[in-house]
């Protein structure tokens, strides 16, 4: 059964013991939801991104430290506690855009969605609670200000844009997510909308998700609902509706059937939808 599972690309890194456990967490998500995870790591493929890809049914963008400021035309500024990871931005930048020119569908979190922003165009604020207010508050990253909270609580809502993929998915207006992160999305790339802001009225501007319209599924949550799914049906049906798309994309890639007279059927082929 496995091979007819789709195939799941998971970009990011097991380096340290914290990194070996936030990967599993992703992979327990996928198979879950019915897909077979396939890891990309740094420094493990030397492989451009277009080979990485081949074979892949779908890709999943994971969480992680800092993009380089130098990535969306900025400097690094002192005052922001940037971290930045070299090895997976050479890595995940041109991934995430090659897996948009296929139009693969793309699940991108935490970093990922950042990664997913900056790839195409896009820039970020380097620190939230430094840019607001000249100091680090940590308001965003529960490891630090909630200390004491499981990972999968619900820290604060975002509200969900109606129409959005991620609304019919959450099946709500507002909904509760988990936080770990002190950078977000500042200006939107060409190609994606915003689909959830924070709930807080003091945070609204603050961007939770992102979609691409032109594409068939590419969705980027703020939050990380790898850690979520099991008490929380609506982050479990992102890794799902995920995986349902890439077995469409698995059967649409399928070779086209062969007619009465030798000729293969192009209804069974329909041209795929590229951006970028």
């Amino acid at each position: 059964m496995t091979g007819t599972r789709p195939r799941i690309g998971i970009a990011g890194a097991t380096r340290t013991d914290l990194e070996r456990k936030a990967f599993q967490a992703y992979v327990e998500a996928i198979e879950d939801a019915g897909g077979t995870s396939v890891p990309i790591k740094p420094g493990e493929s030397v492989h451009p991104a277009p080979e990485i890809l081949d074979g892949l049914d779908g890709l999943v963008l994971t969480g992680g430290l800092d993009i380089d400021p130098k990535e969306y035309g900025q400097t690094v500024d002192p005052a922001m506690a940037v971290e930045v990871d070299h090895e997976r931005d050479a890595l995940e930048l041109p991934l995430a855009r090659e897996a948009v020119r296929r139009d693969l569908p793309v699940l991108a979190i935490c970093r990922g969605i950042q990664v997913l922003n900056v790839a195409l165009g896009g820039t970020l604020i380097q620190d939230l609670d430094v840019a607001r207010t000249g100091r680090q508050a940590w308001s965003h990253q529960q490891r630090k200000s909630r200390p004491g909270e499981p990972l999968d609580a619900a820290i604060h809502d975002v509200d969900v844009a109606p129409g959005s993929r991620l609304r019919e998915i959450a099946g709500g207006r507002r909904v509760g997510v988990n936080t770990f992160h002190h950078q977000a999305i500042d200006r939107v790339a060409p190609g994606l909308v915003v689909t959830a802001r924070a709930a807080d009225p003091t945070q609204a501007d603050l961007i939770e998700a992102v979609e691409a319209p032109g594409c068939r599924w590419v969705l980027g949550v703020q939050w990380h609902p790898e850690r979520m799914w099991r008490s929380a049906p609506g982050q479990r049906r992102l890794f799902v509706d995920l995986v349902e798309a890439a077995k469409r994309e698995r059967e649409d890639a399928a070779p086209r059937p062969r007619t009465r007279d030798g000729g293969q059927d192009d209804d069974a082929n329909a041209k795929r939808v590229h951006v970028g």
